[in-house]
Formats: C-alpha cells, sequence, structure tokens
C-alpha cells in the first residue's frame, strides 16, 4: 500500500472554516470622540437674534482703506525703471534737437482726435476684400454705412455692422461727433428745453467749409466734429488646414486663407482743416 501524505492546510485560505479562528486579533484602536453637533453661523441669517462680530485690536479692519505702498505699486507702475530713464533721455534729446518745435502731426494730435477700430477675422479673403476697404476710405462714416448698405458684396452686411459699431464707440469713447459746442455763458443763460434749436442755429452761423480729401476729392462739410473715415486696411488672417482627397489612397495637405481682418482710423473733419491749413502755409 502506497504511502499518502496528507494535503497541508493553507493558513491563509478562506474556504478554510478555521480560518477566522486563526486570523490575529486586531491592535487596540484608540477610542472614538463622539460627533460633534452642528450649528448655524454667526453671520447666518436664520440665527436667532443678529449677532455682529466687532472687530478686535488684533484683527484689522477691513471697512477703512489702507494706505497704498509706492513700492508695490511701482511693480506694476514702472516695472522697469532703466528702460524708462533711457526712454526719457531719448525724448529729451529729441525736444532739444528740434529747438522744441512739434511736428504737424503732433500738434494736430494735440487738438484733435483720432479712434482706432479693428474687425473681428471675416471668412473672406484678402483680394475680395479689399475693394470694400478702398470703397469706405475717405467718405463720411453715415454715406460709408450707406455704400455698404446696398453693395452686393457678400461680406458688406458684416462690414457695414462693424462701422455702426465703430461709429458709437468713436462717439462714446472718444467723444466725436457730438456736433459744434456753444459758450458756456450762452448755455448757462438759456433755458434747456430750446437747447436743440439753438444749437441748429450755432450750426447754422457757422459758413462751412470745402475740404478736400486724400483721393482729390472736394465735400463741403458743415460740422468739424462729423466722423469720416481717413484710414481703412486689410489684414490677413491665419491659414486653416484643408484636406484634397485623391485617387489611390492619397490625400494632399491644404492649407487656405481662413479669414481676414478690417481696420479702419477714423478722424474729424476739422483734421482735415488743419491738414489744409499747414498747406497754405507753405
Amino acid at each position: 500500500m502506497d504511502y499518502v501524505r496528507p494535503k497541508k492546510r493553507n493558513i491563509l485560505d478562506p474556504l478554510d472554516p478555521d480560518f477566522l479562528k486563526r486570523k490575529p486579533t486586531s491592535l487596540s484602536q484608540p477610542p472614538q470622540t463622539p460627533p460633534q453637533q452642528g450649528d448655524l453661523a454667526s453671520t447666518s441669517i436664520f440665527d436667532e437674534g443678529e449677532k455682529r462680530i466687532k472687530p478686535t485690536p488684533t484683527q484689522p479692519d477691513r471697512s477703512r482703506p489702507s494706505a497704498r505702498d509706492p513700492t508695490v505699486l511701482a511693480a506694476a507702475l514702472d516695472p522697469d525703471p532703466e528702460a524708462r530713464r533711457r526712454w526719457q533721455r531719448r525724448k529729451i534729446i529729441q525736444e532739444i534737437r528740434n529747438r522744441g518745435q512739434l511736428t504737424k502731426a503732433q500738434i494736430i494730435a494735440r487738438t484733435e482726435r483720432e479712434s482706432l477700430c479693428k474687425s473681428q477675422f471675416y471668412e473672406t479673403s484678402v483680394k475680395k476684400l479689399m475693394p470694400l476697404a478702398r470703397q469706405i476710405a475717405g467718405k463720411p462714416i453715415e454715406e460709408a454705412i450707406i455704400q455698404m448698405r446696398f453693395s452686393k458684396k457678400r461680406v458688406a452686411k458684416d462690414v457695414k455692422k462693424h462701422l455702426e459699431y465703430a461709429r458709437d464707440e468713436a462717439i462714446v469713447k472718444r467723444g466725436m461727433g457730438l456736433g459744434m459746442v456753444r459758450p458756456e455763458a450762452d448755455t448757462a443763460a438759456e433755458e434747456t428745453d430750446n437747447a436743440t434749436e439753438e444749437t441748429g442755429e450755432q450750426n447754422q452761423q457757422w459758413p462751412g467749409m470745402v475740404v478736400e480729401d486724400k483721393k482729390g476729392k472736394r465735400r463741403y462739410v458743415s460740422d468739424k466734429t462729423s466722423i469720416y473715415v481717413d484710414e481703412a486696411w486689410v489684414g490677413r488672417g491665419p491659414y486653416g488646414t484643408d484636406y484634397d482627397i485623391r485617387a489611390y489612397g492619397r490625400v494632399n495637405l491644404l492649407r487656405p486663407p481662413e479669414t481676414s481682418k478690417f481696420s479702419q482710423v477714423y478722424q474729424n473733419d476739422a483734421y482735415r482743416m488743419e491738414l489744409m491749413d499747414f498747406k497754405a502755409l507753405r
């Protein structure tokens, strides 16, 4: 008779009935603290009675504004002092070299207002958008909007919306196109009900002037504050990605121009008059 070796029990076998008996006892755990009952916050609106936290001497009072530290503000106002000094030195040298005389552009920029507006990217090419830029350059803003209204170009509708937005932005942010301003003495002496009629009379008193744009066309201006498109140009946008599927599983990668950006510079008609005065002095 052959000897049969008894099967060794695995003490880690969970099917063994003595598995739980041989399991070592766990270490003694620290006593758990009972959970604390929650309560409303001291600043809650549901609490009975008003509980206000008075500022203690150690707690800073946030109601009063603290004094500003100039060393902290210098990080944003003057991040590069050495570059600022070089720029100031360069400007002083320019003033000494020109003997304190301002250029034509500087004199006009001190008295007249200018507004630069850039549109979002349009889904068209530069070649299709450039004729519209040439069409509105040098025209009053209202006439440019009318030109885009009756244009047959598909992108003219988007350009028209952008011109209306640029006109409103120039009026609100730059104060352009607000009409002729009367003297303060006349304004304070008369009533506000007749303000509109008096403004029209004041505009009629100014005889107007014939100005010449960059294209050589002459226009009659009855209001110095009226807005016109001084410059208009087009910029190319980022290139897109497209695929041209060919035969035998071949694919060509295309990079079509995705969009174009439309930018304009707006001026008052008084800017044209200043330019004509400089030309007359020559």
